[in-house]
C-alpha cells in the first residue's frame, strides 16, 4: 500500500518518449499486481488457461512492457520483491484479513445475483502466487527483458539501481522508493495513462508523472532524512502513523523541530515504540550490491511455445508483439549495461 505523500509530492507530467533510451527499474510486484487488477474478464474473473493458470499479469507484460520498449525506446528492468522485512509482518496481515473479507463479500453478491458488486470485490481478492511469479519471471527472459531478484523489499532494490546511475528512476505507483532513496520516481507509466479504481469499476486518465526527489526535497525544505521520518508521522507499511498529522503537518513539525526526537512531547509520545527500527529500513535498506541481472534473450519461438503452447493464448495475437520487439533495439545483457 506504501506511504501517502501526495498532498506534498512535487510533480511533473511527462510524455512517454521522454524514457527514449533510459531505464526503469520497475517494481514488480506492483506492476504485476495491477495487470492482475486491471486485465479481468466481465464477472470480474482473471483472464486464464484452459487448466486454470492465470494469465492476466503475462498479458500485461506481454503488450505493455514491449511496447514501452518498441515504441517509446523505453528499457526496462523487473525488479521483484524477496523476504518481506520482519517489520512488515504486521501489514501483511492485515492485507490478508482485507482480501479474506472480500472473498466472503464476492461470494455473497454471487449469490444475490449482483454482478457489479462481485466484481468489485473480487479484483480485492488479487493474490500474486509464486507460480504467477515464475510464469512472468519466464516470460521476462523469453522476451529478452531483464530482471533481478531482490533479497527483501523490491523497492529498495530498484531505488538502489537508480542511486548507483544504473537506472534513470523507479518505476512504481507508491511513494516508497524515494523514502529508499530513489533520484527519480516515474509514476503510471502506462500506453493508456490510466489508473484503475477497483471500488468504481472503472479507470481514470493519469497521464505519466515523474518527481524528482532533490528538487521535491529543496520545495519542502526537508532533508531526505527528514521526508522518512514525516512518513513515520504519516504511516508506513512497517509502523501506524500518529493520529491527526498528516502530510503536511508533518511537514511542518519536522521544519520547525528538525527531527523526530525534538518533535513536542503530546506528538513524540504517540510515536511508534520502533520508531529507530522503521527509519533504518528505509535509510538502509537491505539490498544486494552485486545482484544478478537475469537478462535473457528474445526467443520468438520460445515465446510462442510458452503462451500459445501452455498458456492458452492466441498466436495471432502473440506473434505481432515478438516481431515488434524484434525491430527494436536489443535489452541490455549484464549489470553493466546499466551504469
Amino acid at each position: 500500500m506504501g506511504v501517502n505523500l501526495t498532498p506534498i509530492v512535487l510533480k511533473e507530467t511527462i510524455s512517454l518518449d521522454r524514457l527514449a533510451g533510459r531505464t526503469l527499474a520497475v517494481d514488480a510486484s506492483i506492476e504485476l499486481y495491477q495487470f492482475l487488477s486491471i486485465m479481468r474478464l466481465p464477472d470480474g474473473s482473471s483472464l486464464s488457461d484452459g487448466h486454470g493458470h492465470v494469465t492476466s499479469h503475462l498479458n500485461g507484460i506481454l503488450f505493455r512492457s514491449t511496447r514501452l520498449i518498441s515504441q517509446h525506446q523505453a528499457r526496462l528492468l523487473y525488479v521483484f520483491d524477496g523476504k518481506p522485512p520482519t517489520l512488515k509482518w504486521r501489514e501483511i496481515e492485515t492485507r490478508r484479513a482485507v482480501k479474506e473479507k472480500a472473498e466472503r463479500e464476492f461470494a455473497e453478491a454471487v449469490a444475490r445475483g449482483d454482478r457489479a458488486a462481485a466484481w468489485s470485490k473480487v479484483v480485492m481478492t488479487t493474490r500474486l502466487t509464486r507460480e504467477m511469479k515464475v510464469d512472468a519471471q519466464r516470460l521476462l527472459e523469453l522476451l529478452g527483458i531483464p530482471w533481478v531478484q531482490a533479497p527483501s523489499e523490491g523497492e529498495a532494490q530498484a531505488a538502489w539501481f537508480a542511486k548507483q546511475g544504473r537506472a534513470w528512476a523507479v518505476s512504481s505507483k507508491d511513494y516508497d522508493s524515494l523514502l529508499f532513496g530513489a533520484p527519480r520516481l516515474a509514476r503510471f507509466v502506462g500506453i493508456r495513462g490510466r489508473e484503475f479504481l477497483p471500488s468504481k469499476r472503472t479507470s481514470r486518465v493519469v497521464p505519466p508523472e515523474l518527481i524528482d526527489l532533490a528538487a521535491m526535497l529543496r520545495a519542502l525544505g526537508l532533508t531526505h532524512r527528514q521526508l522518512v521520518e514525516v512518513a513515520i508521522l504519516v504511516g508506513t507499511d512497517f509502523n501506524e502513523g500518529v493520529r491527526g498529522v498528516g502530510p503536511k503537518t508533518a511537514v511542518k513539525l519536522l521544519r520547525e523541530c528538525g527531527r523526530l526526537e525534538e518533535l513536542p512531547a503530546k506528538v513524540r509520545d504517540a510515536l511508534p515504540a520502533n520508531c529507530d527500527e522503521v527509519r533504518s529500513c528505509f535509510l538502509e535498506p537491505q539490498i544486494d550490491a552485486v545482484p544478478e541481472v537475469h537478462a535473457g534473450r528474445l526467443d520468438p519461438e520460445g515465446v510462442v511455445a510458452f503462451l500459445c503452447g501452455e498458456r492458452g493464448f492466441a498466436d495471432a495475437r502473440v506473434r505481432p508483439v515478438v516481431n515488434r520487439l524484434a525491430s527494436a533495439a536489443p535489452a541490455p545483457m549484464t549489470l553493466d549495461d546499466y551504469a
